[in-house]
């Protein structure tokens, strides 16, 4: 694992090299750069393929103490960490909420960017996205040890396959969540980290309606593709999104939840190494 210093504070990443066309992937709340292991597994002979761990809950190094982690600010870290490795012409891939902070970046500083593809994500009113958002959202009124201990729960299997959990986000990879939970059972700073990034998100509800307004804006190649069992994130919020931006492919794919890079993967990697191909 690689690491690089941003304003907020260190981010690692994985980075498989080479010449090809550069993609860069961004997970969800409470997961980190490996849920995207077996869809670079699949691109990564034809393509450079970088995944950082943003500070999102899975984190293993914490951000300094003073670190805006709204929204906002996290989807500025993404121009500044493009920008830190020198990548350019980058195909931005996100899910979950990956998929909100790429169309955050859509709508602000994305000359680093030459396509996007927006897979199963936050969008529109749709957030926080589910039973699962809200039940996170809510948790984090918590303090972040009264935090910590209401996660604990998540140890449990028949608890983090609920819907207001894990349960609606994958069918397929419980072993990877076990994974992602471990810094926040077990750090303070990383609990510290999660709880001031729920508070911001839940201080600024529309931050996506308003994103919205300005993606017809974005005049780039985009693929939309969405689960279509998803039942966390609307499968009309794809079409939806995939009518506002104006050069815009949508890619429906079953068998699947939210987290397409865990129950999909091949699937996911054929298609966006053919969007990249072919545009």
């Amino acid at each position: 694992m690689n690491e690089v210093e941003l304003s907020a504070g260190p981010i690692e990443y994985s980075d498989t090299g080479g010449a090809g066309p550069v993609v860069v992937f961004l997970h969800g709340l409470l997961m980190d750069s490996s849920l995207w292991d077996d869809t670079i597994a699949d691109l990564a002979t034809g393509h450079r393929c970088v995944a950082p761990t943003l500070p999102l809950g899975a984190h293993r190094r914490a951000m300094r103490a003073d670190a805006d982690l709204s929204m906002r600010a996290l989807a500025r870290l993404v121009p500044e960490f493009l920008a830190r490795l020198d990548l350019r012409d980058v195909t931005l891939v996100g899910v979950d909420t990956g998929g909100a902070l790429v169309q955050l970046v859509m709508t602000g500083a994305a000359d680093r960017v030459r396509r996007v593809v927006l897979a199963s994500c936050d969008a529109f009113d749709n957030f926080p996205p589910g039973l699962t958002g809200k039940t996170l959202f809510l948790a984090g009124r918590l303090s972040p040890g009264l935090f910590g201990a209401f996660m604990q729960q998540m140890r449990l299997k028949a608890l983090r396959r609920l819907p207001i959990a894990f349960g609606w986000l994958t069918k397929r990879g419980d072993a990877a969540v076990v994974g992602w939970l471990r810094p926040i059972l077990t750090r303070p700073d990383i609990r510290r980290d999660a709880v001031r990034v729920l508070r911001a998100a839940a201080a600024d509800p529309g931050v996506l309606t308003e994103a919205a307004d300005h993606l017809p804006e974005f005049d780039r190649p985009a693929l939309v593709v969405w689960a279509s069992e998803d039942r966390v994130m609307p499968p009309d919020h794809g079409r939806r999104l995939a009518q506002l931006l104006p050069k815009a492919q949508l890619s429906e794919v079953d068998d699947s939840y939210t987290l397409l890079p865990l129950d999909r993967p091949a699937e996911l990697a054929r298609l966006i190494g053919d969007f990249t191909r072919t545009t």
